[in-house]
């Protein structure tokens, strides 16, 4: 246990010991169509220094591998009420969803007595959502996101895990561009707007958008749509999405990945407002472990997380037209590049402090952030929260079942 949880966690013991389970009630767990217990929110008391329960130890939160799960952090954990997950993009097989799909289908945030309810979402609509406490945790899509939107808003968010320590975003070229210098004076097509990453790559050999090169703004996210857009050069895309989707169709192109050219980046990111930390640190630690458990079990089977991936999308009537063979590899790409750009001595999902300096650095070095200029680093994700679920050997502490 971290010496920063260890003060928190004996206050919402005698919190949580002093708010009765009754009236529990049975809702329907939208995103999986189950049935789940929901407590209801627990009535705010103050902890008496008389109380009996202020002879509980900080160490009988402990979460110690092979042994019962402890009654008092359960009691914590339960105190925190229904914690809501919003995700970033319907049920994709993507990290930071994925990991939290096969963690609730397989039942670890109940273990851990947490009462967890998923919905699919999209990305840019859960900031504010999870700033207000309206919603507890979210997945985003990078970083530089996150920064960006807590900057602008005054919005205390904090990253609690980042996946993938590599930019997830790629350039497709149409065959007749020979050369990434040659989309000077070319139009790129573009959903909202150009990726960091890939407008820092361009910076890197002279060209900037405006001056040198044009977007468009293109509707839906059809990538065999946009590719057949008159006039586009190029379009950018998720290395585990758009290529897939072309290749697939027989449509030839060249993918330019900013990584190649130095370009530091994050995706797969799990985030959670300041005050749901500070108040339930057991709760927001045990959603964490058990999402780790779940990526673990995703990047171990790849195949049979994408397929419970699949089965919530189909249950979700399938808006955005998502396929199997589209969810498999965009779980693959994702889960291979997780495993690759996890830092030497580190673990899945924890956050790498000099990489998403890195980042912020190089986006602000072209002018990313505009004239509000770089969006803080400090406070805006958690380095050890994550790094403090993993034993010796990589494995997520795990209570006895």
């Amino acid at each position: 246990m971290t010496r920063r949880l260890a003060g928190s966690l004996l206050a919402l013991v005698l919190v949580a010991t002093a708010c009765s389970d009754d009236g529990s009630e049975t809702s329907e767990n939208t995103s999986t169509g189950t049935e789940t217990s929901v407590d209801s929110p627990p009535v705010p008391t103050t902890a008496s220094t008389d109380s009996t329960d202020s002879t509980v130890d900080a160490d009988d939160l402990a979460v110690i591998p092979g042994e019962a799960f402890p009654d008092a952090r359960c009691e914590a954990n339960r105190a925190a009420g229904s914690i809501s997950y919003l995700t970033g993009f319907d049920f994709a097989a993507t990290a930071s969803i994925i990991d939290v799909i096969v963690a609730n289908d397989r039942n670890y945030y109940s273990e851990l007595c947490l009462d967890v309810d998923v919905a699919p979402s999209f990305s840019t609509a859960n900031y504010p959502l999870v700033a207000a406490n309206d919603a507890q945790f979210s997945s985003s899509g990078s970083f530089s996101e996150l920064a960006t939107f807590a900057a602008t808003n005054e919005a205390d968010l904090v990253a609690l895990a980042v996946e993938g320590h590599v930019a997830i975003d790629g350039l497709m070229v149409k065959p007749e561009i020979e050369s990434l210098e040659a989309i000077a004076d070319t139009t790129i097509g573009v959903k909202g707007k150009l990726p960091p990453s890939i407008a820092a790559m361009l910076a890197e050999i002279g060209l900037v958008e405006g001056t040198d090169f044009d977007t468009l703004l293109l509707e839906g996210f059809d990538p065999l749509a946009h590719w057949e857009v008159e006039g586009v050069s190029s379009v950018p895309g998720w290395k585990s999405n758009e290529p897939g989707t072309l290749e697939r169709a027989g449509v030839p192109f060249t993918l330019y990945d900013p990584a190649d050219f130095g370009i530091p980046g994050s995706f797969g990111l799990i985030y959670t407002n300041r005050s749901f930390l500070e108040d339930h640190p057991t709760a927001a630690e045990d959603f964490m472990r058990a999402t780790m458990r779940g990526l673990a079990d995703a990047i171990a089977d790849p195949a049979g997380a994408a397929a419970t991936a699949v089965e919530l999308i189909n249950g979700g009537g399938n808006p955005n037209f998502l396929s199997p063979e589209g969810e498999m590899f965009r779980w693959e790409t994702d889960a291979r590049l997780i495993t690759a750009t996890t830092p030497a001595g580190s673990h899945p999902g924890v956050p790498d402090p000099a990489g998403l300096a890195a980042e912020i650095a190089a986006y602000d070095a072209v002018g990313v952030y505009g004239d509000d200029g770089a969006p803080p680093v400090d406070g805006r994700f958690d380095a050890d929260l994550v790094a403090g679920l993993y034993d010796a050997d990589g494995t997520v502490i795990w209570p006895d079942g």
